[in-house]
């Protein structure tokens, strides 16, 4: 689909990346999968929830990826970073090339602080410069620990400058934001941030760790699930709701590998993940930090059993609202007006285009056109039935 979102977003050291790298972790984690599976046993889902988590992994693993040079690799010299920028940067194009890029894609760099900033723009310059014309389809920079919006300013300026200087489109290169830090919450700095990316700003992703950390909770009470957590993306949602961006939730930091506990210390890992991305999801968070190959597995068992377990509620409620267009309508013991419409309608956008269901499905469910669905919007659709 044109119009979706990813839900998953894997970063990995810059350092590390190949032309390869979506195939590799897909095959990576679909070992995991049939290794340390049955899914349906593991985590308590469907058959045919767990055959398409399968599938999945087979066809596109990986919906957005990040060559990271901040946590993910940490700091080295600049002769040293500088080598890893312009091969990061080739490997990209070669993969662009090839056709073997995720459909979203891009880097995260160090932060644009005083103490990091003439790094992080060295960086940005030559990967920019060795990836060449033109951008990849959704390539986006990823800019880290935001505390003031003139970093967003200054990143978004030198995004302009380098499209003028490679020949590549203005505006092909987006920018991600990510909030982890206490100062970010302050007045109106979530909106200023946008603000300030005239346009660029794709998407906000919440750092939970650094946040925590930086708020004074104890190391071992930092936990995605933590009320503190829980506030925070309230505060995103509420400044970013209308803006329409995207938002991510953090990491899972347990890795599901098998070590000195085997199968037992991967089954834990894959359902505390499960249950971190469920509890995401049910907050309006669609999309999220992986940090493993494995844990594609219980990325997409979370998304699709959260879908899926409301699709019949859902597939009813809108189905009533296309045929009574603005009208209130009751299901059950849930109350819809036509405000509630686009809503539903996102959610079979979401469930169609991370793969838990099928175009043909939300048809068939739906009673909605192809264009219809791509269309995305439920005010077209009544605005066109209407006319019909």
């Amino acid at each position: 689909m044109t119009n979706r979102q990813p839900v998953q977003v894997m970063y990995g050291g810059a350092h590390l990346f190949k032309p390869d790298m979506a195939a590799r972790l897909g095959r990576n984690a679909l070992a995991a999968a049939e290794q340390y599976g049955p899914l349906d046993e593991v985590f308590g889902i469907p058959e045919i929830v767990a055959v398409r988590v399968l599938d999945k992994l087979r066809t596109e693993p990986v919906e957005d990826y990040r060559i990271d040079f901040e946590d993910g690799y940490g700091y080295r010299s600049d002769a040293e970073e500088d080598g890893h920028a312009v091969a990061a940067g080739q490997a990209l194009r070669a993969s662009a090339d090839a056709g073997t890029l995720p459909a979203f894609v891009g880097l995260r760099v160090k932060g644009l602080g005083a103490e990091s900033r003439a790094r992080s723009l060295r960086t940005l310059e030559l990967f920019i410069g060795a990836m060449g014309a033109p951008a990849p389809l959704n390539f986006a920079v990823t800019l880290p620990k935001v505390i003031e919006a003139d970093e967003v300013a200054r990143l978004v300026a030198r995004l302009s400058e380098l499209e003028r200087e490679m020949g590549i489109e203005q505006g092909a290169i987006r920018a991600e934001i990510m909030i982890e830090t206490p100062q970010a919450f302050q007045g109106m700095n979530l909106a200023e941030f946008v603000k300030a990316g005239e346009g660029r700003v794709r998407g906000a992703h919440f750092g939970p760790f650094d946040y925590t950390s930086s708020i004074g909770i104890a190391s071992n009470c930092q936990d995605l699930q933590h009320p503190a957590c829980d506030m925070a993306r309230h505060l995103m949602q509420i400044a970013y709701a209308p803006s329409g961006l995207w938002l991510s939730d953090g990491p899972t930091p347990v890795m599901p590998v098998a070590r000195e506990r085997g199968a037992a210390g991967v089954h834990d890992a894959w359902r505390l993940h499960y249950r971190n991305v469920r509890h995401a999801l049910r907050m309006g968070f669609y999309q999220g930090w992986d940090l493993h190959p494995a844990q594609l597995v219980s990325r997409y068992a979370a998304a699709y059993s959260f879908f899926g377990e409301a699709l019949d509620e859902a597939s009813i409620r809108l189905s009533n609202f296309v045929d009574r267009a603005a009208q209130a309508t009751m299901v059950g013991q849930t109350f819809d007006d036509a405000a509630t419409g686009q809503g539903l309608l996102n959610f079979f956008l979401r469930a169609v285009g991370c793969g838990a269901l099928t175009e043909a499905e939300a048809r068939e469910r739906t009673g909605l056109s192809h264009g219809e669905i791509e269309g995305g919007s439920f005010a077209g659709i009544v605005r066109t039935r209407a006319q019909a």
